[in-house]
């Protein structure tokens, strides 16, 4: 570590160095990851956990797969950035696997950098239908740049922000009726997650993405799916979507996408979206061969060891173990994205202690535990969550009536 532009005194501990060299928008966090193999990570103590929040829905295959490896190496060592301005085969052979990922020939490709960027560009792209109004749900994230945030339903991350864009409005999500009277032909898009991950990983009710999709066909609205959280197969279908057997006509992907590099797309499908033309949208450093490179190995993984059909069956097997234990109320969610909802709200305390215990999963608000672990995970990885995540809940919930 280089400490010449810190405080004298010895050298620092991560947690002093980070909060004397980044912005406080994260805070600090507890612990500092070095290494990572698979399903685990060391921390600079050499504590082992087992991950199962994957950078949040991004590592699908892992840390350090050997796919993933061997592609970005072999692409560093070839052909690095380029710009948009030239052509890579790696670009081209991504936009392809998605179009054939989407069974749609029509389907259309945009390059970028993250799931804010790739819902930016899904914004930009409805104001060229020559309508404004966009309707999104109550408690959706769709992102954190002015854009995307605009649509993003959580107030308390929009409100020290304002005024964003204008001309945006929110329905209840799954509520169908309130869809259907807020959207006229004056919308230009309506944005949808299959499953609000940041949410506290929501699902609506049966029928609700087919609903919109008639609701948009009547009044012309471009129908957007927000598939950053439940795409790459996380929920066992390919965006997530598909369990309902509807077709947007515009899909945001990133997180999964790059396996665990930065890398979103947003795809067009159908000759309802517009397109962009030359000069009305770009991106430097969107769909760069290496990223690209990561994804195609991590595509062509999936396909030949059928993890999607893995993920149906891993989730299922995590379901049943979870929803017998004692303080769980019920498990929210599809394949490996799931939401297991407490019966208590200390879910940031179990959080806590299952990152003491050697587990890595997430608290997206006080009542659920969200986890997103590597597709690939195994039936004696699974186990081992359970074990300490049954331990972590007890251990929480006796502390607690003591």
């Amino acid at each position: 570590m280089n400490t010449s532009k810190l405080s004298k005194g010895g050298d620092p501990t991560p947690a002093s160095a980070w909060s004397l060299s980044l912005q406080n928008n994260y805070g600090t966090p507890p612990i500092e990851l070095v290494r990572g193999k698979g399903a685990r990570v060391w921390d600079s103590e050499g504590k082992k956990y087992l991950d199962f929040l994957a950078g949040i829905a991004t590592n699908i295959l892992g840390h350090a797969h050997p796919a993933i490896t061997e592609a970005v190496s072999a692409q560093v060592a070839t052909l690095g950035h380029i710009s948009n301005l030239y052509m890579s085969p790696q670009v081209i052979e991504l936009a392809q696997k998605l179009q054939d990922l989407t069974g749609d020939p029509t389907a259309r490709v945009f390059f970028c950098n993250s799931g804010a960027e790739a819902n930016e560009a899904a914004i930009k792209l409805s104001r060229l239908t020559g309508r404004r109004r966009i309707v999104s749900t109550t408690g959706s994230f769709h992102g954190r740049t002015s854009g995307s945030l605009s649509v993003t339903g959580q107030e308390a991350k929009r409100a020290p922000f304002s005024p964003l864009l204008s001309d945006i409005s929110f329905v209840p999500y799954g509520d169908v009726k309130a869809l259907k009277k807020r959207v006229t032909r004056k919308t230009a898009m309506v944005i949808i997650e299959p499953i609000q991950g940041e949410n506290g990983v929501v699902t609506p009710p049966a029928g609700y993405l087919a609903a919109v999709r008639k609701i948009c066909d009547a009044t012309g609205a471009l129908f957007v799916i927000d598939a950053v959280q439940t795409g790459m197969g996380r929920t066992g279908e390919w965006f997530g979507f598909e369990h309902e057997g509807v077709t947007p006509d515009v899909i945001t992907l990133a997180k999964g996408l790059g396996a665990g590099l930065p890398l979103g797309a947003m795809i067009t499908l159908g000759a309802k979206a517009p397109q962009f033309e030359p000069g009305q949208h770009g991106s430097t450093f969107g769909g760069n061969p290496i990223a690209c490179a990561a994804a195609n190995a991590a595509i062509d993984y999936l396909v030949v060891h059928d993890l999607l059909r893995t993920v149906k069956r891993s989730g299922a097997q995590l379901v049943e173990a979870i929803e017998q234990l004692p303080g769980v109320h019920t498990v929210r969610g599809r394949g490996l994205l799931l939401g297991i909802v407490l019966t208590t709200p200390v879910a940031a305390r179990v959080s806590a202690q299952c990152m003491t215990n050697g587990l890595l999963v997430n608290s997206p608000n006080p009542h659920v535990i969200r986890i997103a672990p590597p597709l690939n995970i195994t039936k004696k990885e699974i186990e081992l969550f359970v074990k300490i995540f049954s331990q972590s809940l007890t251990e929480v919930l006796e502390e607690q009536d003591a």
